[in-house]
């Protein structure tokens, strides 16, 4: 028994070297199947894909079933079924072509040509949103990695503006006409503010998230960035990344998630201080010494 088992798998792995080509097919298609399904889960595209199962089954039905008036219409609707996947599709296979670039191919430096935010710009945006969380100020700011947001950015007010903390408050303050939607931040300035954003139809996004989450997750969902958002409500710090939510503890928390999320390299630096936790310490006559930690 043995003898035949070792002969059947000397024969598919023969000198043609044809059982190696079938097993690396099968694991391409395998993984690439996977990518597709983890890309359209709990999103548009997996309620269209649904859509498409009942198609097909209803267009074989109809064909088993002596249906022949149905199967006629279905069997003609069939033929444009390519051009409306693709359109329908449209998103979710920009983002599946950008992701598939990141699969580890192509040298980091040929997929970015600007560095990403460093310290200085990280902790101005935690100051800020930490302000804005204790004030219960509703905030939205898209942070670009390695692609543009331009067609966002378009639909705003173009600042160009270097990133502060002060500039970042000013924007979503309620008396200012540009904090009814989002301001994108691209390396070290403020490019627009009351940028419109795409809102998710993921169901399972917590029902106690309203516009202001879906709108960050949806821009998440379609273009490479990070998204802070900020709760009017609850005063919550959120992150959105590839359409999932990640809710923030504090400033702390949230500018170690950013460091390791827009930082090219596994580590990171220091952990600052805020401007208000560092001016009353100056104050405080004991010294407290700084710890520092790298973001794993």
């Amino acid at each position: 028994m043995f003898d035949l088992i070792q002969q059947r798998v000397a024969d598919f792995f023969s000198a043609s070297g044809r059982g190696w080509t079938i097993v690396a097919d099968i694991l391409l298609v395998t993984l690439l199947n996977y990518y597709l399904l983890k890309l359209v889960r709990g999103t548009r595209a997996w309620k269209i894909l649904i859509g498409m199962g009942v198609f097909v089954v209803a267009l074989y039905l109809s064909n088993v079933l002596g249906l022949r008036t149905l199967y006629w219409l279905l069997q003609k609707a069939s033929i444009l079924a390519p051009v409306a996947l693709v359109i329908l599709l449209l998103p979710e296979m920009r983002r599946f072509i950008q992701d598939f670039a990141k699969l580890g191919m192509w040298p980091e430096k040929f997929l970015s040509s600007e560095s990403g935010p460093g310290d200085v710009i990280i902790e101005s945006l935690g100051d800020a949103v930490e302000e804005m969380a204790e004030q219960n100020i509703g905030a939205l700011i898209a942070v670009e990695r390695e692609e543009r947001l331009d067609t966002i950015a378009r639909s705003g007010v173009q600042l160009n503006a270097k990133v502060t903390a002060e500039l970042v408050g000013a924007i979503f303050y309620h008396g200012n006409p540009l904090h009814d939607g989002a301001a994108i931040v691209r390396v070290d300035t403020v490019a627009a503010a009351a940028c419109r954003l795409p809102l998710s139809e993921n169901t399972a996004i917590d029902s106690h998230y309203h516009m202001r989450h879906r709108a960050g997750i949806g821009l998440s969902e379609q273009f490479d960035c990070v998204v802070i958002i900020v709760s009017e409500e609850r005063g919550e710090i959120s992150l959105a990344v590839g359409g999932e939510l990640l809710v923030q503890s504090g400033r702390e928390e949230l500018c170690q998630s950013l460091a390791r999320l827009l930082s090219k390299t596994t580590g990171f630096g220091v952990r600052k201080k805020s401007r208000r936790r560092r001016a009353s310490d100056e104050e405080s006559t004991e010294e407290e010494p700084v710890i520092e930690e790298k973001a794993s």
